[in-house]
């Protein structure tokens, strides 16, 4: 028996977040310093970490980042303006103009060296012709609140924006423009990651419309006119995408890939479930309960604990007003349907260390969690149908507060059966 599940839970996310930092994982796919007028330019939650890492390799650069409150890092010369996330302020609003005008009227000799990583799309904000920052700002609220895939959410943000689906790159050309991306898209597609600003894209406006018909999101009458307009996303083909190159440097696969190994050197059988999992978050807790209730079931006293491992991006549709990120429901729910059995523990967290909206990584939950909570006089199902699953587990103790981490490669997700 293992006598403390929790510490090895938390042990294989640290990892996780480790492998990913940029301190540890940006140098080795950096070119030789350009010769010539550089510029670094970038957005997200770990963008701050990843200027500081080219600096740490480079020197000081020109340039600035936009990054979410708290997250700023120490620069030699990059500028560091920190912003609203998920929902935009009008901090990114201005970063992100200034961000346009110092890319743009570079020539062909310049460089633009890019960062971006998961966050960005509310990071960069500048809307199209015809669409308000407040208008903007609410139809932003509706997508996280819909349940719509992070896919489909980003289709409708690079229609509505000046910056996002390659215009960042196009603002640049003739300038050479390198992209480093952090994935935090199940399926590390380059256009997903903080909506591709150096990305071409095929999709039109009228997908835009139609991810807000799917969804039932309600938008003001002018962000429907502007859609029916057309919009400035660029198509791949495109000639001022020609001098842009787009590399990933990190990703999901890797961190679980890193805790996999460290749960193998311990002796235990790891199952990989895989990296980029979608889905609505307390029907996938469901159906992982199933599968470690099996497993338990099956195990013989011989045998070597279980750890089922798994990441991606998974959504919650909001039904109530409480205060809760897919991980925490999707560890409240896995807690709910595994009904307190022996011998399970998971954990559920965010890389980034915020959950949804919450300053909060995750939560992590054992045979003791509903027990815990009965005594308490809460009642784990009606916290789950009001979207109140940090409150939940705040009440508990069971929360996973880790503060900034500087990195973002999407969820980690453990159960251990032993």
């Amino acid at each position: 028996m293992l006598k403390f599940p929790e510490n090895f839970l938390l042990s294989l996310f640290e990892r996780a977040v480790e492998v990913a930092d940029p301190m540890r994982s940006l140098a080795d796919h950096l070119p030789k310093r350009p010769a010539g007028r550089l510029i670094v330019v970038g957005a997200g939650k770990a963008s701050a970490r990843m200027a500081e890492a080219v600096e740490a390799t480079w020197g000081a650069c020109e340039g600035m980042v936009i990054t979410r409150y708290g997250y700023g890092r120490p620069c030699q010369g990059i500028e560091i303006i920190e912003a609203a996330h998920p929902v935009p302020d009008a901090a990114g609003v201005h970063a992100t103009r200034r961000m346009l005008d110092l890319v743009g009227g570079l020539g062909p000799d310049d460089f633009v060296l890019a960062l971006i990583s998961g966050g960005a799309s509310a990071l960069l904000t500048a809307p199209i012709e015809g669409v308000g920052f407040a208008e903007k700002q609410t139809v932003n609220c509706a997508l996280l609140a819909s349940g719509a895939p992070i896919g489909e959410m980003n289709v409708v943000r690079k229609h509505l924006s000046r910056v996002k689906g390659g215009q960042l790159a196009a603002a640049a050309f003739p300038a050479r423009v390198r992209t480093l991306l952090m994935s935090d898209v199940p399926g590390d597609d380059p256009a997903d990651i903080g909506s591709g600003p150096t990305v071409g894209d095929t999709s039109r406006p009228e997908d835009a419309l139609a991810v807000l018909s799917k969804w039932n999101i309600e938008v003001p009458a002018s962000v429907t006119e502007a859609l029916r307009a057309g919009s400035g996303v660029i198509a791949p083909s495109d000639k001022r995408l020609s001098t842009t190159e787009n590399h990933i440097f990190a990703a999901p696969a890797q961190s679980l890939s890193a805790a996999a190994e460290m749960a193998r050197a311990a002796g235990y059988d790891v199952r990989l479930l895989g990296d980029a999992l979608e889905g609505e978050a307390s029907d996938l807790g469901r159906e992982h309960a199933k599968l470690a209730t099996a497993i338990a079931r099956d195990r013989g006293p011989e045998d070597a604990p279980v750890l089922l491992l798994s990441g991606g991006e998974l959504t919650v549709t909001r039904r109530g007003d409480g205060i809760g990120g897919p991980n925490a429901e999707y560890c409240l729910a896995l807690a709910i349907a595994l009904g307190g059995a022996p011998g399970v523990h998971a954990i559920a967290c965010d890389t980034d260390g915020v959950d949804g909206s919450a300053d909060i990584a995750g939560a992590i939950i054992g045979p003791e969690t509903l027990t815990k909570a009965r005594m308490m006089g809460i009642d784990p199902s009606a916290a789950l149908s009001s979207n109140d699953a940090h409150g939940f587990f705040g009440s508990i103790g069971d929360q996973v507060v880790t503060g900034p981490t500087m990195t973002n490669v999407n969820d980690f997700r453990a159960i251990l059966i032993f």
